[in-house]
């Protein structure tokens, strides 16, 4: 019988809050463990985080996006990952 692969999940969010034309741009990772940490030093496009979980074996599943559109002052960007557990 095959082994069955068993997955850890985690978090990447990206907020985008602006006002009139100044702007502010954070990444939170929320890690299998519950642990929550603001990585916004490591990048400032979702790319570059991305491309970062990648390298540690981080697979994106599916991203999600919540715009409220009241003066176009707040995005939220979910991107949800996974990888097999060691």
């Amino acid at each position: 019988m095959d082994r069955m692969i068993a997955w850890e999940y985690a978090l990447l969010v990206r907020r985008y809050q602006g006002q009139g034309r100044n702007f502010h741009v954070t990444f939170v990772w929320y890690g299998p463990d519950g642990s929550r940490k603001d990585v916004t030093a490591y990048g400032d496009t979702a790319v570059a985080h991305l491309n970062r979980v990648g390298r540690e074996g981080w697979e994106l599943v599916t991203a999600a996006e919540d715009v409220n559109n009241v003066q176009g002052s707040t995005e939220v960007h979910r991107y949800h990952l996974k990888r097999p557990l060691n």
